[in-house]
């Protein structure tokens, strides 16, 4: 399998019992199948200690504007994205076989992020108060101006709709 980062052979290595692919002697990229970067990203599980020092070589130069393609999803595009809600270490992920490749460098930097589930949980949640939490102040602010504009609409209709007022007539009248 070819490196999606510089073209150079992959090698096969294992760490903690999960075979990985890694770009020993080019970019120092590793390649995690479906599901297997879990078993690394964090600083206390040991097994990933192994993957953060793969041969590099210092004239492989490898440009991150370049799109990249996922070595087993023929003509597929990874999807570049941010690994942790912090935005510190962006990955590529292929959409279809779910693999994600990682430059030299950001599986260390995804372990040094977070030491604990809970720390991780944490940063998710700061996250998202960040975030959803904004959008949804701005909906309500539209809501409520949407709200005051249909009581606006509502008042006018009842002047142009008389039959409302009229005894006996409530039941067919418009408001």
């Amino acid at each position: 399998m070819k490196c999606p980062a510089c073209d150079h052979e992959l090698h096969v290595m294992e760490a903690g019992g999960v075979v990985v692919d890694v770009c020993d002697g080019g970019c120092g990229g590793i390649w995690f199948d479906h599901f297997e970067l879990r078993k690394f990203d964090e600083p206390r599980e040991s097994e990933g200690e192994t993957l953060i020092e793969v041969g590099r070589n210092p004239n492989t130069v490898v440009d991150r504007s370049v799109r990249r393609l996922c070595p087993h999803c023929a003509g597929i595009v990874m999807m570049r994205h941010s690994y942790s809600p912090n935005d510190e270490v962006e990955i590529d992920e292929c959409p279809n076989c779910g693999s994600i490749w990682l430059d030299a460098g950001e599986l260390a930097g995804i372990r040094e992020r977070f030491a604990t589930d809970e720390q991780r949980s944490e940063a998710a949640k700061a996250w998202l108060d960040r975030t959803v939490t904004a959008q949804l102040e701005r909906a309500r602010g539209e809501d409520s101006r949407r709200q005051a504009n249909a009581r606006r609409i509502a008042h006018v209709l009842r002047f142009l709709c008389p039959s409302h007022w009229l005894n006996g007539k409530e039941d067919w009248a418009a408001y």
